[in-house]
């Protein structure tokens, strides 16, 4: 049991995240999942018009998730989370919040780095096909490879991090059964008495 001042613990913290996070966390992990197998396969295909289709949808993909994760950012910076259960160890907690934080990181860099390979390689990237986004470097051959191997590498952290995430809230959920997923899986919440958080800090009072 871990050893938290009272002012540390506070029983009517949310249960579960708010709505706009949920759709948030969601919207951004089915376009992770999309992107992802996407841009294995298309990878290795021969230059063909529909390769090039495919690299449209990948590059669309993309930059809808990098619009939302920026909502995200700015949600969070002016929200507070639901706190953890004071039963996890305080290096579970620190965990969990530097997991969050390397995702965050990863959802913005992995598809910034894709826009920049695709200005570096000459590819302007043309949302849905409707509207032209300004490349954000000049054309460079020698950089736009350098930023492919960058972007492959950051996709393989950022799904590897995902994996780990995912098996960390089943076993919160399943083996500690602590309710950590049913925050942001609501119809896994049950009624019953609240367990007491403990505070993250340096997070906003407001909620939405």
């Amino acid at each position: 049991m871990n050893d938290l001042s009272k002012d540390q613990v506070f029983p009517r913290q949310p249960a579960a995240y708010t709505r706009t996070a949920i759709s948030l966390h969601w919207a951004i992990a089915l376009l992770i999942f999309a992107a992802f197998p996407l841009g294995l396969y298309m990878h290795n295909l021969p230059l063909s018009p529909d390769k090039l289709k495919l690299f449209s949808y990948h590059k669309w993909i993309g930059i809808t998730a990098l619009t939302l994760a920026v909502v995200r950012v700015a949600w969070r910076v002016n929200h507070r989370l639901p706190g953890l259960p004071t039963i996890m160890a305080r290096w579970e907690r620190f965990s969990a919040l530097a997991m969050h934080m390397l995702l965050y990181a990863l959802i913005l860099a992995v598809p910034l780095s894709g826009w920049l390979m695709s200005s570096a390689t000459g590819f302007q990237t043309v949302w849905f096909g409707v509207l032209p986004l300004p490349d954000l470097i000049g054309k460079d051959k020698e950089l736009g490879h350098l930023l492919l191997e960058l972007h492959q590498t950051l996709n393989f952290l950022l799904i590897t991090l995902v994996g780990g995430h995912i098996a960390a809230a089943l076993k919160h959920q399943f083996v500690a059964h602590d309710h950590i997923l049913a925050r942001m899986v609501p119809f896994l919440r049950k009624s019953g008495p609240k367990v007491a958080v403990a505070k993250v800090s340096g997070e906003s009072t407001h909620q939405r």
